[in-house]
C-alpha cells in the first residue's frame, strides 16, 4: 500500500476530518472571547500568560500548528519516497485475533486512564495522564516532586511495562512490535530532517528554553530527558505506535484511516490533562477540541512516521522526547525541582 500527498488529501477520511475541524473552529469561536482553561506560568518573558490570550489567537495557533504537521507529512513522504516500506500490518496476526486485541487495548486504556484520575487525585493533584501536568501550556499551580515520580512510575509501567512484557509473552518479536530498523542509515537520515524542522518552529516560538542559566541547562535538560521519555515518550511509542497502528492498518486496509485513528488514540490517552475543563456541557465540548486541536496533529506525524519506516523508535527520537519536550518542558522540570 503506498501513500502520497495527494491521495492523503483525496481520501474520504480525511474529508470527515476536515469538516470536523471545521465545525470545532465555528464552537470556538462563538464560545467567547476567553478560553476556560488551566493555562499559565510558562509564555514567553514579556508575554501574557496563554489564560489570557484571546480565543482568536488560540485558534490560529491551532491551525499553524496543523499546517505544520501536514508539512511534516509532505517532508516525510518526500523523504521515504524512494524507501522500500514494510507493510506494518503483516506483523498483526489474523483478522479475529487482531480484532479481539485491540478491544482488549482500548478496555485496559479506559481502566488504566480511570485508575490514572484516581490515583492522580487520591495524591491531592491532578489526575496521571499521559503529560505531566504544566507540560508545553504550563499551569497556575505547580506540581510537587511527589507527583512527577507517581506520573513516571505510573506510566511507565501501565502503558509501557505492561502491554510490552503481554506481547512479548503472546510471542510477538521486538520486530513484529515495529521496535527493530530494517534501514538504519535512511532511518537516521529522516529522524534528523524532522528533529530539524520541528525544533526550529518549537524553539521559533517558545523560547523560554534560552532563559535558563547554564547549571540550569546542564541539569534540567538530561532530567527532562528522562522523566518524559519514561513517563510519555517510552509509554507512548509501545501503546499506541508498536501495539495498536499495526492493528488499526490490518482492520482497516487503509494507511489514511490508520494515520488518523493514530492522531485519534493519541489525543484520548491525554483525556484527563491538568488543564482540560469539565464543569459545563460547552466546557466540555471545549475540552475535547482542544485536545484534538494539541494532540491530533502530532499523532498523526508519528503515525506515518512508524507507518513509512516500521520503526516505532523514528518518532521518539524526531518528534517526541527532544522536540518537543525537552525544549518546552525543561523549564518546567527546573521549577518543579528548585534547580538554581
Amino acid at each position: 500500500m503506498s501513500l502520497t500527498a495527494g491521495r492523503f488529501l483525496r481520501s474520504q477520511s480525511v474529508q470527515v476530518v476536515i469538516a470536523i475541524w471545521i465545525l470545532s473552529v465555528l464552537f470556538v469561536a462563538f464560545s467567547g472571547k476567553t478560553l476556560p482553561f488551566n493555562w499559565g506560568g510558562m509564555a514567553m518573558p514579556g508575554m501574557a500568560s496563554m489564560t489570557n490570550m484571546s480565543t482568536g489567537y488560540h485558534l490560529m495557533s491551532a491551525n499553524v500548528q496543523m499546517l505544520f504537521v501536514l508539512m511534516l507529512i509532505g517532508v516525510t513522504l518526500l523523504v521515504t519516497r524512494r524507501r522500500v516500506v514494510i507493510n506494518i500490518a503483516d506483523r498483526a496476526p489474523a483478522l479475529g485475533q487482531t480484532r479481539k486485541e485491540v478491544i482488549w487495548m482500548v478496555v485496559y486504556a479506559i481502566a488504566a486512564q480511570l485508575i490514572g484520575l484516581a490515583i492522580g487525585h487520591g495524591l491531592g493533584g491532578y489526575a496521571i495522564s499521559l503529560h505531566l501536568p504544566g507540560t508545553v501550556f504550563g499551569i497556575n499551580k505547580t506540581v510537587s516532586e511527589k507527583a512527577v515520580y507517581a506520573w513516571v512510575l505510573y506510566n511507565f509501567i501501565v502503558y509501557a511495562c505492561i502491554p510490552y512484557l503481554f506481547f512479548r509473552f503472546r510471542g510477538y518479536s521486538n520486530e513484529a512490535l515495529s521496535l527493530k530498523s530494517s534501514n538504519l542509515r535512511k532511518d537516521v537520515l529522516l529522524i534528523l530532517i524532522i528533529l530539524v524542522l520541528e525544533s526550529a518552529f518549537e524553539l521559533g516560538f517558545d523560547r523560554n528554553l534560552f532563559h535558563l542559566s547554564s547549571h540550569q541547562l546542564l541539569a534540567g535538560i538530561p532530567a527532562t530527558f528522562i522523566i518524559y521519555m519514561l513517563g510519555t515518550t517510552l509509554p507512548i511509542m509501545i501503546f499506541v505506535y508498536a501495539i495498536l497502528l499495526p492493528r488499526f492498518l490490518k482492520l482497516t486496509g487503509s494507511i489514511v484511516t490508520t494515520v488518523i485513528l493514530g492522531g485519534v488514540t493519541y489525543a484520548v490517552l491525554h483525556l484527563f490533562e491538568a488543564w482540560t475543563c469539565w464543569n459545563t456541557p460547552t466546557n466540555i465540548g471545549l475540552s475535547l477540541i482542544f485536545l484534538m486541536f494539541q494532540y491530533f496533529g502530532p499523532g498523526m506525524v508519528k503515525a506515518i512516521l512508524t507507518i513509512r519506516t516500521g520503526n516505532a523508535w523514528v518518532h521518539v527520537w524526531s518528534y517526541h522526547s527532544l522536540s518537543p519536550h525537552v525544549w518546552l518542558d525543561t523549564p518546567l522540570i527546573v521549577k518543579i525541582f528548585g534547580i538554581k
